[in-house]
């Protein structure tokens, strides 16, 4: 077999193409925006251990808001999922991929956000890829703000509605792109509910009053607000008073509902049932496996159950916002658990990133093109999980990274 792969290899490292490869990893190096990936050796929580590093690491970057992706409840249904339904369906729904635990997890998250009906895609990404050529067609618009996730914008690529982007959050511009619009049959509003890089949050009151002004629908991707935005943790939606305003959300399984894979749309039933007949990335993709269903359902029965996890989260949210203002920092968003150490340099936030692991803090610099050229900063992540301690241990590990780099006095 080697003698098969090795001439291959060979071919590649002397063609045209290997030269143009290495270019452009040596362009990323150059400008310091390599992207290293750390390897964790533990469970994912507050505390891990991470390859070369002899202590428990404060993990403060990952999307697990309520600590739930090791919350023993949620794993052990996890193990209980696949006892009994085993690894996976190797199928796709339709065919024989559908277990009475899909459609159980299905009921529960269209009862969490109070929608009709709910379809489980493999990821968000997908349930994101998956709606708009579904929804919108030839005769139709779509209206994105300029700074929605990538997996918006790749979907709405793939409908053939006119598109039109309106500035971030700017009320004013997308009245306008709605009164250029007026002429389509079916229009839709999409935004982010929260918008991962900033952490601020959409104005989706006036949102919502542009689209039935103008006889839009108006669609959220809450994939950092589900489960614990709003009194009971229901999303921006909830936290703004516009539930049964917003026609349709797309959210995810992989950050606060259990931290494993997965996504969804929930909406009116006419849409699920549509997005069941065609929507391709459901049709093409295996199903969801037993025990990432298993876990998630856990986590949604915990948050419907109770709100006090989710309540545990502004105080802490707030604690770290404030101590690192009054250190000298510039943190981007408002009261949301995502919290933007804006450096704006791409080799300082790597270097200050690294810096922050040799004290005890797990961190990411954030650079092009994840986030703008200039807009470098190292996306803090607050989880209920973390204790104050914890917070001010952060908080400290900043204060010395960032004197040693000049970025505080």
């Amino acid at each position: 077999m080697w003698h098969l792969v090795k001439p291959a290899r060979g071919v590649l490292r002397s063609s045209a193409s290997a030269a143009v490869l290495e270019s452009e990893l040596d362009g990323i190096r150059a400008a310091g925006t390599w992207k290293a990936e750390r390897i964790i050796t533990s469970k994912q929580g507050p505390h891990i251990n991470v390859d070369g590093s002899r202590s428990s690491i404060l993990n403060f970057c990952a999307n697990n808001y309520l600590g739930l992706s090791s919350h023993p409840e949620v794993v052990q249904a996890g193990i209980d999922a696949l006892k009994s339904y085993g690894a996976g369906l190797s199928s796709v729904r339709f065919i024989c991929g559908t277990q009475d635990l899909h459609k159980n997890l299905e009921q529960k998250l269209a009862e969490f956000h109070e929608r009709e009906d709910c379809i489980l895609y493999a990821s968000c990404f997908d349930a994101n890829a998956g709606l708009f050529e579904v929804l919108l067609g030839p005769d139709d618009a779509v209206l994105s703000d300029e700074l929605n996730h990538a997996s918006i914008i790749d979907g709405i690529r793939l409908c053939r509605a006119k598109r039109l982007r309106y500035k971030h959050m700017d009320l004013s511009d997308l009245e306008n792109k709605l009164k250029e619009s007026q002429s389509s049959r079916m229009r839709l509003v999409v935004t982010d509910g929260v918008f991962s890089m900033d952490g601020d949050v959409a104005p989706l009151t006036g949102i919502c009053d542009l689209a039935e002004q103008y006889g839009a629908m108006v669609f959220i991707d809450e994939c950092h607000a589900t489960g614990f935005l709003g009194p009971r943790g229901r999303g921006t939606d909830e936290l703004l008073g516009v539930m049964d305003r917003v026609h349709i959300v797309n959210s995810t399984l992989g950050k606060a509902l259990g931290g494993a894979a997965g996504g969804y749309t929930v909406g009116p039933k006419p849409l699920i049932d549509l997005l069941r007949q065609r929507s391709r990335p459901y049709l093409f993709s295996n199903s969801l496996p037993p025990p990432v269903v298993g876990c998630a359902t856990r986590a949604v029965e915990l948050l419907l159950a109770s709100n006090e996890i989710s309540q545990s989260m502004t105080a802490k949210t707030m604690r770290f916002r404030n101590k690192m203002t009054q250190a000298g920092f510039t943190i981007a968003g408002s009261a949301h658990p995502i919290c933007p150490v804006m450096l704006g340099d791409a080799r300082l936030a790597s270097l200050m990133a690294d810096d922050m692991l040799k004290l005890g803090v797990y961190v990411i610099g954030f650079s092009f093109p994840v986030v703008p050229k200039g807009k470098a900063r190292i996306r803090v992540q607050i989880s209920a999980a973390h204790t104050n301690e914890d917070i001010d241990h952060c908080v400290d590990a900043f204060i010395q990274t960032g004197r040693k780099h000049g970025v505080v006095s």
